[in-house]
């Protein structure tokens, strides 16, 4: 349904390319990589042997990384349609 000056298909289209955005930002921030320490970068504590063999590359004991976990804030989404009703959220 094509409402306005909008073609047909429109709003799934942008849906689409919402979605591809995120993944390829996701895609690009990757995770870690490389050989995982023996203690941790923060508290200096031993990481688990087998934290260490599940997440290669790990750098963070369980509770540092649950710790920035917590601090971890979504950022906003894109308005893609920039009509005047979805600005004023």
């Amino acid at each position: 349904m094509a409402g306005g000056w909008a073609k047909d298909g429109a709003v799934e289209e942008q849906i689409e390319a919402s979605i591809q955005d995120e993944l390829a930002r996701l895609k690009a921030r990757g995770g870690p990589q490389g050989e995982s320490l023996t203690h941790c970068a923060d508290c200096e504590e031993p990481i688990p042997e087998a934290r260490r063999q599940a997440l290669p590359g790990v750098k963070l004991c369980i509770d540092c990384q649950q710790e920035r976990d917590g601090a971890y804030r979504p950022r906003g989404g894109i308005n893609r349609r920039g009509s005047k009703d979805s600005q004023l959220k």
